[in-house]
């Protein structure tokens, strides 16, 4: 097996490569007496990457193959939970790495970096996805292309139903497609990964909008439903404008531009908004040779666009203007009024007003989905927002109709809708065989503070390649490449293993009565209990907490 980088340190996990010299000396004698009190047991917790991860994805399982140079077998584990890597190692705001343990040290695993190295190479080496259960001759409905409903198509599929994807659009993605700029994901990328689905065996009709749902359910033949349309309506300001004709909504310049065929917006533009999608119409009028200008009536600490858009933005030339809220459009000008915020963060008008030139006005202040077509189906209840109400398993009052993604009220980013595509699956799987799923309960996570990390040195990660911020305008190319190799299989090694057993012989090493049985590689440790003392000695040099005491049945 390849060396391992965590903790700073190289520690050969095969049989009998093992330098131990660096252990304290712990062989003492027993702490707790004669009789024990408490024993040693081997125990696994969660990773708090993966209990992070909207998709579900076993994200230091995956690590730990990467790192070993196991690449597709790093790749077909991660697939399990989530089939699109390739496009998430790109835009998703990796919330595993905010969790990771790693960042208390010399900062987080590059996870999104590692991802995206297996998702290119899988489809550099044309790997398919992994084969599904047999036929249950089943038939689901799937409402929407986009992250949720092709995550929840996958899922189905793999669970041996026949799936049917219709969409409004004229090709899969949805959001992925028209919201998100091709210099964040690449139109090759994202349709090389929706092909795989094609050749499981998933079926699409595209340009078809769902206006009657029980007609088509009802004719179809469907024996579930998965609700997946998104939110594409731009919710309105009510600016008052006298050229209503030079204010347009974010996604639909977003969806033009993506057409080949951008409105014509005059020199400066203003776009009002906060957001990641405000961030992302902002760098496509840089690119188109606009000069943007983003208007936020909040500060910076309270922008909902991550740090990581908002950088990238003021790097290509995008400027902001912080506290001001629009009140008014005419002309070639706006009238700002200065906000101030309250102690609650909220932002309150101060009376002040200014004025801001510019040719046209992008209002990027959120999305609302379109569930008109739901107001007939018996059962169903809508949000004040127009959002779907459903129970734990995504389905809605109508029995065998299932919703997820944007159209649901929670977090809206793609890592989120898979997330939801999948617990969908699983959940109609279980509808359609009668049966009641119940979910695994919830490990103990395996925290900073659990780990005991005897030694350490810092190993930080390798930052990915960018192009330089003057090289970005006027081009829609990718602007942050790959790991290589080599730096995909560093970057993986960083990882602590947190909570799960990698095999590095410490406790081996530590028993102070030869307690502890090696089985082999890959096989882990057991206990011999009639030597064992509970002295603890293995629990506290573990430095995953693989390892738990537990008091003995018949202790005092």
């Amino acid at each position: 097996m390849a060396p391992r980088l965590i903790r700073g340190y190289s520690a050969r996990m095969a049989d009998g490569d093992h330098d131990l010299t660096h252990l304290p000396d712990l062989r003492q004698k027993p702490q707790h007496g004669p009789v024990r009190s408490r024993r040693p047991i081997y125990q696994d917790l969660l990773p708090p990457c993966n209990h992070a991860c909207p998709a579900g994805e076993p994200i230091q399982g995956w690590l730990d193959h990467a790192q070993a140079g196991r690449y597709r077998e790093a790749w077909s584990l991660l697939v399990q939970a989530n089939p699109f890597p390739a496009i998430h190692g790109r835009v998703c705001y990796h919330p595993c790495e905010s969790s990771c343990n790693r960042t208390r040290l010399d900062g987080a695993v590059s996870i999104h970096s590692v991802e995206r190295f297996l998702g290119d190479m899988a489809l550099a080496e044309g790997w398919p996805l992994p084969a599904g259960a047999p036929p249950s001759g089943q038939s689901v409905l799937v409402v929407g292309a986009g992250p949720s409903g092709l995550s929840a198509a996958y899922h189905l599929r793999r669970l041996g139903h026949d799936v049917l994807v219709r969409d409004a659009g004229p090709v899969a993605g949805g959001m992925m497609h028209f919201g998100i700029p091709a210099y964040r994901l690449p139109r090759a990328v994202l349709d090389a990964e929706v092909q795989r689905l094609v050749d499981m065996g998933v079926r699409f009709e595209f340009t078809h909008k769902v206006t009657d749902l029980e007609a088509e359910w009802q004719e179809g033949g469907f024996a579930a439903v998965f609700l997946a349309v998104g939110a594409h309506i731009g919710k309105r300001a009510g600016i008052p404008a006298r050229d209503a004709g030079r204010m347009l909504d974010a996604l639909a310049f977003l969806k033009d531009v993506e057409a080949g065929a951008p409105p014509k917006l005059g020199r400066r533009v203003a776009i009002y908004g906060g957001g990641n999608t405000a961030m992302d119409a902002a760098r496509t009028a840089v690119r188109l040779g606009h000069e943007p200008l983003i208007i936020y009536r909040r500060d910076r600490d309270h922008m909902p666009a991550h740090a990581e858009e908002a950088d990238d933005a003021l790097e290509e030339g995008v400027k902001i203007h912080w506290l001001r809220s629009i009140t008014a459009m005419e002309g070639d000008a706006l009238t700002v009024e200065v906000m101030a915020l309250d102690d609650k963060g909220r932002p309150r008008g101060t009376g002040v007003f200014e004025t801001i030139e510019a040719d046209a006005l992008i209002l990027a202040l959120g999305h609302d989905t379109d569930t008109g077509f739901l107001k007939t189906v018996a059962g169903v209840t809508l949000a004040d927002d127009g959002s779907v109400i459903v129970d734990a398993a995504m389905m809605t009052g109508r029995a065998g109709l299932f919703a997820g993604g944007d159209m649901i009220p929670a977090e809206r980013t793609v890592t989120y809708a898979t997330g939801h595509g999948r617990r969908a699956a699983t959940h109609i799987d279980a509808w359609l065989r009668q049966q009641a799923y119940h979910a695994p309960a919830v490990q103990e996570i395996a925290t900073f503070e659990k780990l005991h990390l005897w030694f350490y040195t810092d190993v930080s990660h390798r930052p990915q390649p960018r192009l330089g911020a003057e090289d970005r305008k006027g081009t829609f190319g990718e602007v942050v490449a790959g790991l290589t190799e080599p730096e995909a299989q560093h970057e993986a090694a960083r990882c602590l293993s947190c909570g799960t057993c990698f095999e590095c012989d410490g406790c081996y090493a530590a028993c102070p009565e030869d307690a502890v049985i090696k089985l082999g590689p890959g096989r882990r440790y057991e206990y011999d209990y009639t030597k064992c003392t509970g002295c603890a000695v293995c629990f506290e040099q573990c430095p995953c907490h693989a390892i738990s005491m537990v008091r003995e049945p018949d202790a005092q």
